[in-house]
């Protein structure tokens, strides 16, 4: 029997692992994204993804396709592609008879209110770019129930890992913990919260672009470690790096303060409710579905982590 053909869109922190996980399950791999290249044995396709013709054409020939593409982190930039990444996706997926796995996050659901984040979560967003989320969410699952596409969706909550450029242990923090001993962190870092590692985020992607047409139609938590506070991840980063390593925080009122007139800081102030309270998901019915699900325990995702920064922003 041939392979299937999977196509990813998106080259960033999830993209290109979820394209080599496709590969080793023996899938013939196709990756599109607006420039640069792609890990070895993938084809690479350039061009952009919300252009409904070009999309089509990436699509053609697929069993599935992996929606991994994030637009610049502003609500203005998600209101504006994000819906138009949708539309194109569910006519290229829809016209070439394949599934859509659709990476998303959690910010539809809003606040936790002392319970754990799950598939039976409200949607209740609080804050602009989950009000996005949310209507961008609708649409795919729409198309699914009007038999335009057959879509699954996969959320996590925020990354870390080898490639989490753009997370919160990503650019912003490593180069001054590597430096200084100390990395900016502007929420809370005493609540616990889930944090999805790289990796394991794209094995369960591809779990989800295989598995029986019964996991579509609706979203799956994919599977996490246990959540810890962020500052006892920071302290297995300072173990694995063998060094101490803390956190420089801006106090909630500074930093609303000066969000006003810086436009990245006012983006992410708007988030810092999830770290105001317990912030945990329960993966519990994707492991039920999926049997024995290999996820990476924190102490080895942390090593990793301080490993490929340390290649990646200098020691």
């Amino acid at each position: 029997m041939s392979a299937e053909r999977h196509v990813v869109f998106g080259g960033g922190q999830i993209g290109p692992r979820l394209a080599r996980a496709l590969v080793e399950r023996g899938h013939e791999v196709r990756m599109v994204r607006r420039s640069g290249g792609a890990p070895a044995g993938v084809e690479l396709q350039l061009g952009d993804a919300g252009d409904p013709a070009f999309a089509t054409s990436a699509c053609a020939g697929a069993a599935a396709v992996y929606h991994c593409m994030n637009p610049a982190y502003s609500a203005k930039a998600w209101a504006g592609e994000l819906p138009r990444l949708a539309d194109a996706l569910i006519a290229g997926a829809g016209r070439a008879g394949a599934r859509l796995v659709v990476l998303d996050n959690l910010y539809m659901l809003g606040r936790p209110g002392g319970r754990v984040l799950d598939e039976d979560s409200p949607v209740a967003p609080v804050s602009k770019k989950g009000e996005i989320r949310a209507r961008v969410a609708a649409r795919y699952f729409d198309a699914h129930r009007r038999g335009d596409c057959r879509v699954v969706v996969g959320r996590a909550s925020d990354f870390y890992g080898p490639g989490g450029t753009g997370t919160n242990f990503g650019d912003a923090f490593w180069p001054g913990a590597l430096k200084k001993g100390a990395g900016p962190f502007l929420p809370n870092p005493d609540t616990p919260h889930t944090y999805h590692f790289t990796a394991d985020v794209a094995e369960a992607l591809a779990a989800l672009g295989t598995a029986p047409d019964d996991v579509t139609g609706g979203w799956w938590v994919l599977p996490a470690a246990p959540a810890e506070s962020s500052r006892a991840l920071v302290a297995r980063f300072a173990a694995a790096l063998g060094r101490p390593l803390a956190l420089k925080g801006m106090p909630m009122p500074l930093l609303r303060t000066v969000s006003l007139f810086v436009p990245i800081l006012r983006e992410l102030a708007e988030m810092s409710y999830q770290w105001e309270e317990p912030f945990v998901t329960d993966d519990r019915r994707f492991r039920e579905r999926f049997g024995e699900v290999q996820v990476t325990p924190l102490d080895a995702g942390a090593r990793a982590t301080a490993e490929w920064a340390v290649r990646h922003y200098g020691s």
